[in-house]
């Protein structure tokens, strides 16, 4: 019972979760708000920019390994057009 109560930074914790023990709730949740921070700059920037700014790239999370998405990411100009020219 004890074990299993241990704080994150407890040298078992750590041991066994490596650098996810760093991460809780409140972390992800952060991590999330810049990456959709990020996303909806990037959305802005392509709307109403001459050029298409790189997509940016998420927050690495801990034991995320992130695969190569295998659908294409649409352009900024092709969600445009998706989306009658907005």
């Amino acid at each position: 019972m004890l074990i299993r109560h241990l704080p994150r930074d407890s040298a078992l914790v750590r041991a066994l979760h490596g650098e996810e023990a760093d991460w809780g709730a409140v972390e992800h949740l952060l991590a999330a708000v810049v990456d959709h921070l990020a996303i909806g700059n990037w959305l802005f920037t392509s709307a109403h920019g001459d050029s298409e700014p790189p997509r940016p790239e998420p927050v690495p999370r801990p034991g995320d390994a992130r695969e190569e998405e295998t659908a294409a990411t649409p352009s900024p100009r092709e969600l445009a057009a998706f989306f009658g020219g907005l």
